[in-house]
């Protein structure tokens, strides 16, 4: 639920008429007060998993990091460098407020990644931000991160069971996806934020085409639905040696 520390609904209508990179810069130093931020008991669910599961790694590397959510993260998990990389100056300003040491942050377009950065990484996470990119945008997104990785290195993120159809979660994002649609057609710039276009079967079939090997690790901090399945996964999609 929204606080009353953090956005208006002015405030938020403005952000959505505005392009991605100046709308967060809008909200920027009222994110962490929004339910958007990504919360804590998944970042530390993911966290447990990774180090149980592959133990510490040398650099670490957050896509689109925001205020940094998922930086103290990488910095626990991580013996070297830690790097985050968002399009937003402001965004990035709040993250550097939360952590002032120990992190490089950088200003970039994950969609184009900087040379700079080279296959550096033996670690790379991203969390909440994966709805700003078109399914025509995965390719591109994911060919970046792999050549950001060292050989053996892992790209790894949460993924959410399918929500029911008979949810009204479910008919709450197939509305906002809508609205979202309806107003990039008939204002600009666009406003790219769309919750139904990141399915579980399209995105491995996108890593596997980019060069990664992908598997699937059952939080269990979440529990299981009646069929059995996992409420959220951890998908760690490597890239060979």
């Amino acid at each position: 639920m929204f606080t009353s520390q953090g956005p208006s609904l002015r405030e938020l209508a403005v952000q959505a008429l505005s392009s991605v990179e100046h709308g967060y810069d809008l909200l920027a130093p009222k994110f962490d007060r929004t339910p958007f931020r990504t919360p804590d008991r998944l970042l530390d669910a993911v966290e447990e998993t990774l180090a149980a599961r592959e133990g510490s790694f040398g650099s670490g590397l957050d896509v689109c990091c925001g205020t940094g959510a998922g930086l103290g993260m990488l910095r626990r998990l991580c013996r070297d460098r830690v790097t985050g990389v968002d399009l937003s100056a402001g965004m990035l300003a709040e993250a550097a407020r939360a952590h002032p040491e120990g992190v490089d942050l950088v200003r970039a377009d994950a969609l184009a990644l900087p040379d700079a950065l080279g296959d550096a990484y033996d670690l790379a996470v991203s969390f909440g931000a994966f709805g700003h990119f078109l399914p025509s945008e995965r390719p591109t997104l994911f060919a970046g991160v792999h050549r950001a990785l060292r050989p053996g290195g892992v790209f790894a993120f949460p993924v959410g069971a399918p929500i029911p159809l008979k949810s009204p979660l479910w008919w709450a994002v197939a509305g906002f996806d809508a609205a979202m649609r309806v107003r990039n057609a008939v204002w600009r710039p666009p406003f790219v934020m769309y919750y139904r276009t990141f399915p579980f079967g399209p995105v491995r079939a996108d890593l596997e085409a980019a060069g990664f090997r992908v598997e699937t690790v059952p939080l269990e901090h979440f529990g299981y639905r009646e069929d059995g399945t996992p409420r959220w996964r951890l998908l760690l999609a490597r890239k060979p040696v």
